[in-house]
């Protein structure tokens, strides 16, 4: 497994994660599948699984993904000490919509059950906060990750769906190793407002969100020529295609697509076996432009 560093911290992880959002859902697969998936991952050399305290349902289901990614891992009969779990607080699922709360005591909550969802034994891996709340203040909601290193429940402290401005002012207020927005190729935002080149220059790991462009637009990667064609070439899927186009962006780039059948992180991991020459990644380009 190709392994890069987690920000500029000490601790490596693999090349590629695993997202745990489809195994938590509404539509979600059996919780013996799901396992096998995790379990697969780790096989294979997967040490980075990302996940959130929103990958549920409903409110009532919430930290769903993690409790089952902390039951996976107890499972696993193999060695699970290198593994970084990163989840996320800061969303909120009424009737299985998606809100956003900033509320500090709201944050210091989710972070305390997050913290016993992993599994109460060790510091949250790394915690981000999800996304921006613009009822508070960017130094309000991240106090209380900064109280969580200092107490132990965290780690590492991570930031989502933040710009670069966003991003400084996070800074000011705590160690920051990770930076996760959306990126894929009907998404390229981060090429054009500059997250990817700070995240970069400053040594901040990089995590796509919804890297082959979510449940809805997956499918289509087939109906894109250049990245079908490349496929074709290769002898490869057009989702391993994807993947390497990411990675080939940037070193700081490390994609964390989401798997809930052991096919889809094996064909995930396979494509870092996937080279990309700089005419190649240009064709992918232009045909996501």
């Amino acid at each position: 497994m190709q392994t890069t560093q987690l920000g500029n911290t000490d601790v490596t992880i693999s090349a590629i994660g695993l997202g745990g959002m489809p195994m938590s859902l509404s539509n979600r697969p059996p919780e013996s599948q799901a396992i096998e998936v995790i379990h697969r991952a780790l096989d294979l050399g997967v040490t980075l699984i990302d996940t959130a305290d929103s990958y549920c349902k409903d409110e009532s289901d919430k930290h769903h993904n993690e409790r089952l990614i902390a039951k996976a891992l107890q499972q696993y009969e193999g060695d699970t000490s290198k593994v970084t779990v990163a989840t996320k607080g800061g969303l909120m699922r009424p009737n299985g919509d998606w809100t956003r709360n900033g509320n500090p005591e709201h944050l210091r909550e989710t972070i305390r059950v997050s913290f016993e969802a992993l599994g109460g034994n060790k510091p949250i891996d790394v915690w981000q906060y999800h996304a921006p709340d613009p009822d508070y203040t960017i130094e309000e909601a991240l106090t209380p990750a900064k109280e969580a290193v200092e107490s132990g429940l965290i780690r590492f402290v991570g930031v989502s769906n933040f710009s670069v401005d966003q991003i400084k002012q996070a800074r000011d207020v705590v160690e920051i190793v990770s930076v996760q927005n959306q990126y894929n190729p009907w998404h390229r935002q981060p090429e054009f407002d500059g997250v990817l080149e700070y995240c970069e220059q400053e040594g901040l790991t990089f995590l796509p969100w919804s890297p082959l462009g979510g449940s809805r637009r997956v499918s289509r990667l087939e109906d894109i020529p250049a990245i079908a064609n490349l496929a074709q070439e290769k002898g490869v899927s057009v989702y391993a295609i994807v993947l390497a186009w990411l990675r080939a962006k940037s070193p700081c780039v490390v994609p964390i697509p989401g798997a809930s059948k052991v096919t889809s992180i094996e064909d995930s991991v396979a494509s870092l076996n996937v080279t990309l020459s700089a005419t190649e990644i240009q064709q992918v380009d232009r045909a996501s432009a």
